[in-house]
């Protein structure tokens, strides 16, 4: 009798030796030693593979091998292999490589063949691939076509990474007058090189592939990573109706993740509208991410209802975690402790939502109690969580925790740190005016610093008012990041701070020279369930004579120091004020805020970019005139703004 590879009998036996005996089928199958016929045996592999029990796959096929007779054949090996890849094991995939070159079925089985370069390429064993499919293509018409086609596609989704090796494939193939499908497309879209996903959008037109659900769905994801929406957004109209519900989310998550929240909410009242799908968890994480971005409240908590509504979605932990992470940061963090208390169990991403909701309000020390109490628990951080401790740190001002947290990162925590982690840091010791030390930490990072740790450096320049060190810092993230026009206006504003003209006029023929502009600033509030979208200088609100008369009287308000409570002034007493110019976003939403609002009631507003300094003053000022709270998001943190004074204490 003749004995497999020994090594395959090491390599199956310990595993899959209980399963042989727990399958009454295989000891049925085992039994049958006086029939001679592999039918029975090969049907039964089919039929485990194809169900996906791959462990029993295996086992059985164990048993065939000490079986006298009958021997696997070429009709056994591709079920064998098939589950060997899907289980990992390219150990398992070479033995019965070895084992068909014995028994003779490779290299003249196409079957054999193409179901070890399928194996070869699921398990991204690409080399080996790539020598098998030059075997079959040297078989001729001894391969059939379909075949071939088969096994091009196999060694074309076996590339993990974007390659142009995988288009040369495709080139290939087509040089050899193959026809592809659209499977062949669903494995080549997303392994090409981002400068090829137009030319293969126009190969899947032209082909009739491209109305194809899967194949548009994979197009509108390729386009996402380009960051072409637009582009994404047509192939999404142009798909036959109705769209599927992997349709809507392919567009929706391009929308998410290219940062344009707002056609996020839109397609998603489009998607009600249409009666196509219904959302799922996907759907409505993207639109409360959304939410969470835009500041817009009322239409998350319409989501949250919807979420309310279907048990499923209730106990779902990444919504869990979404409606967390929206009302953390629109401003209600008592709701998002409250949700986060009453989870059964939590995830990593639960507590990092947690933490760094309460970092960005500026409550540093309930966010470290948070964390003390995560790692009570049992968690260990990974490098995000501690992004959001050490951030939280920073806008807190807690040096010495900070630098306790960062220096045992490593060692405890098990955490390399990263260019964030260091300008979390940067950022830390430029608050304590350490901006010395932050330069030193900067020089002995092990990794190249990046754009954010210089930018770091060079905002801690502008609120101390160290010119040289900023001019340096500029230097650096200006060659890093050089359409950043953001730290173009920081060392702008440091050099007018000390009355450097020279230097703001060289910055400014430095954004001309190089046709970069300033993000315009615009602010918006919530009211009514309607959000409100002001531009600096903006006058094209329906409330815009009251809404500059509010901040005008205001203004004189703060210029007398007159200690009013201004739901009580009679406004006529004070005329008609002055027109003012050079207004900016955020005190033409206070502004609106004020006139539309019971009195007492907080007002929060959100900004695309950092408060400026003048209307930081302007708010602080307002908040202790006329006794309200003022919450305002922008692109650095939240601001409390009451009684005179605000949480970040003046740094931002």
């Amino acid at each position: 009798m003749r004995r497999p590879p020994p090594l395959l009998i090491l390599l199956l036996a310990p595993r899959f030796h209980t399963l042989q005996r727990s399958d009454e089928a295989f000891t049925a199958i085992a039994s049958a030693t006086s029939s001679r016929s592999t039918y029975p045996w090969n049907s039964r592999l089919r039929e485990l593979a194809k169900g996906g029990l791959h462990l029993q796959v295996l086992a059985l096929f164990r048993v065939m091998l000490l079986t006298p007779n009958p021997r696997p054949d070429a009709f056994s090996l591709p079920s064998a292999l098939r589950s060997a890849a899907a289980l990992s094991l390219p150990s398992v995939v070479s033995s019965f490589h070895c084992l068909a070159i014995k028994n003779g079925s490779y290299p003249g089985d196409p079957f054999v063949l193409s179901s070890l370069l399928s194996a070869y390429s699921c398990l991204s064993l690409l080399p080996l691939a790539d020598v098998l499919l030059r075997q079959i293509s040297s078989l001729g018409s001894l391969t059939p076509v379909p075949t071939l086609v088969v096994c091009y596609n196999s060694v074309i989704s076996g590339h993990v990474f974007p390659s142009e090796e995988a288009v040369s494939l495709f080139i290939q193939m087509r040089r050899s007058e193959l026809p592809f499908n659209s499977i062949t497309l669903l494995a080549l879209i997303p392994v090409s090189p981002l400068s090829s996903v137009p030319l293969l959008h126009a190969v899947a037109t032209v082909s009739g592939f491209g109305t194809v659900s899967a194949v548009a769905n994979c197009i509108i994801t390729a386009y996402s990573k380009t960051g072409d929406v637009d582009l994404a957004c047509r192939v999404f109209d142009e798909m036959p109706h109705p769209r599927e519900l992997i349709s809507w989310n392919a567009l929706i998550s391009a929308y998410a993740q290219n940062g344009v929240a707002h056609r996020v909410l839109d397609l998603f009242k489009k998607m009600e509208r249409s009666g196509e799908a219904e959302p799922d968890p996907v759907t409505l994480v993207c639109v409360l991410s959304s939410c969470a971005n835009l500041g817009a409240k009322g239409f998350g908590l319409t989501i949250e209802r919807i979420i309310e509504k279907h048990e499923s979605f209730s106990s779902n932990i990444f919504l869990k975690n979404s409606l967390i992470n929206f009302h953390a940061r629109c401003g209600d963090l008592s709701r998002a402790g409250e949700m986060f208390d009453r989870m059964p169990e939590k995830s990593l991403i639960s507590w990092t939502a947690m933490i760094s909701g309460y970092g960005m309000h500026g409550f540093g020390e309930i966010a470290l109690n948070v964390f003390e109490r995560m790692l009570a628990e049992g968690f260990r951080p990974d490098g995000v969580l501690m992004v959001s401790v050490l951030s939280a740190c920073s806008h807190s001002g807690l040096y010495k925790r900070g630098m306790r947290y960062f220096l045992s990162m490593k060692d405890v925590y098990g955490v390399q740190p990263r260019a964030e982690h260091y300008a979390c840091m940067v950022d830390l010791m430029g608050r304590a005016g350490r901006l010395k030390d932050a330069l030193e930490l900067i020089h002995s990072m092990p990794v190249e610093p990046d754009g954010a740790v210089w930018g770091a450096l060079l905002a801690a320049c502008k609120v101390h008012k160290n010119v040289e060190l900023g001019e340096m810092a500029f230097e650096h993230v200006a060659e890093l990041e050089p359409t950043n026009v953001g730290y173009y206006v920081l060392l702008s504003n440091i050099y007018l701070a000390a009355g450097r003209l020279d230097g703001v006029a060289r910055i400014r023929g430095l954004l001309k020279r190089r046709g970069l502009k300033k993000d315009p600033g615009c602010s918006y509030m919530e009211d009514k369930g309607r959000v409100h979208l002001f531009l600096a200088d903006d006058h094209s609100h329906l409330q815009n004579e009251e809404i500059y008369q509010m901040i005008a009287r205001l203004e004189w308000l703060i210029r007398e120091e007159d200690d009013l409570d201004v739901e009580k002034i009679n406004w006529d007493e004070y005329g008609e004020p002055e027109r003012l110019i050079g207004i900016h976003s955020e005190k033409l939403a206070i502004a609106f805020g004020l006139l539309n609002t019971e009195p007492g009631r907080e007002i929060m507003v959100m900004k695309n970019l950092r408060v400026c300094e003048d209307c930081h003053l302007f708010i602080k000022l307002v908040s202790k005139l006329v006794d309200r709270r003022f919450v305002v998001r922008d692109a650095s943190r939240f601001h409390h703004f009451e009684g005179g004074s605000c949480s970040c204490k003046d740094y931002w």
